[in-house]
């Protein structure tokens, strides 16, 4: 019954990351469409956690990557899972909060990745799959997005520059609809798959499923697509802000090219396993769509700011991962340690809202 216990307190940790990451990267799907003005706010968001929760059955090779080519799975237990959780939500919650766009993604590797070094050490951590199948796409796929939205933008601007502004910037608007669902698509595909993957090691933790290819139970690719797309709904408009408008001032030929070559990434990516931070792609294209069209076009310190953010997110979470893990153990097994974490997670969140002050609501965000 105790172990039981952990398992349902393990999943729900692990449905509430998959909430924050729908909350937290609803600004990587709708934030140029909303800038553009293509599609009002409320649709846009609707219609990205629509497609969130289709693009969430269309593959399990991320979930398979994430529940056994990273860490060793035999070596996993639920406290370690909850450890690595703790510090994935703490990180998104932290960066949602001044308005940051990091990788949900690494949040979440960087946790479980953390723990696992802490409980066990080096020896169950598979340092050629968490080179090969994060690292290098972290660092390949923003500069790919680059590249294809800066000639994409390039192409655009040449084929339609003698062409009237109303009918084309109305064509671009047209076209961003399908971009943007392609590109919410393709989140929701890689994106839920991570908490599949999570739980899936949780329940392989719990000796409900094997720890060699265990595959993934249907309840949890339904509640982990279920919890993303109810994430996405409820809307991340801190970041919006700063994807939308705070980058650069976007028109609806740079929405389009930049939804398109991130969704193409994100895609080529799920296909072959890579469990990609579709935050990194989809900022790559903005930066791209935008120094294609004149470099200073681009508010490069605020690019700069996300950069750091990104390079942080693996150790920062991996050291949350750690820490939680510390104070789990210390307090008992069992159940006791996740509780006392909880409490302190949760007191640390209350203390940490009461002393900062929200900033104003971006003019587009509905009332």
């Amino acid at each position: 019954m105790p172990s039981d216990l952990l398992l349902g307190i393990v999943v729900a940790a692990a449905l509430l990351f998959d909430f924050t990451n729908g909350f937290h990267d609803t600004a990587n799907v709708v934030a140029t469409s909303i800038s553009t003005r293509a599609l009002p706010p409320r649709l846009a968001i609707a219609l990205a956690a629509l497609l969130n929760f289709i693009g969430a059955f269309l593959s399990l090779k991320v979930a398979a990557t994430i529940a056994s080519g990273l860490v060793d799975a035999g070596a996993i237990t639920l406290q370690i899972v909850f450890a690595g959780l703790v510090g994935a939500i703490l990180w998104n919650l932290l960066t949602w909060w001044f308005g940051l766009p990091s990788s949900s993604s690494h949040a979440l590797i960087g946790g479980v990745v953390g723990a696992m070094l802490a409980a066990v050490g080096p020896s169950a951590i598979d340092g050629e799959g968490l080179l090969g199948k994060v690292v290098l796409p972290a660092v390949v796929a923003p500069v790919l997005a680059f590249c294809v939205a800066g000639l994409a933008i390039l192409c655009a601007y040449r084929f339609v520059g003698r062409l009237r502004p109303g009918p084309v910037t109305r064509g671009f608007r047209l076209g961003q609809v399908a971009s943007g669902s392609l590109l919410a698509l393709a989140h929701g595909t890689n994106d839920a798959q991570k908490t599949m993957g999570v739980i899936t090691l949780a329940l392989v933790a719990h000796g409900s499923l094997p720890a060699v290819d265990p595959e993934v139970p249907t309840w949890v690719v339904v509640s982990s697509a279920l919890a993303i797309a109810l994430g996405t709904y409820s809307g991340g408009w801190r970041i919006i802000r700063t994807m939308g408008s705070k980058i650069i001032k976007m028109d609806a030929a740079q929405g389009f090219t930049a939804q398109g070559s991130g969704a193409a990434v994100i895609l080529a990516a799920t296909h072959v396993g890579f469990p990609l931070s579709t935050t990194h792609v989809i900022s790559g294209g903005v930066v791209g769509a935008g120094a294609a069209k004149r470099l200073s076009a681009v508010k490069w310190g605020v690019a700069g700011n996300m950069a750091v953010a990104w390079v942080l997110t693996l150790p920062a979470a991996g050291l949350t991962g750690a820490v939680a893990y510390g104070i789990s153990s210390a307090a008992g097994g069992g159940t006791a340690g996740p509780i006392v974490v909880t409490v302190i997670v949760l007191a640390a969140i209350g203390l940490f809202a009461r002393s900062r002050q929200a900033p104003p609501p971006i003019a587009s965000e509905p009332a």
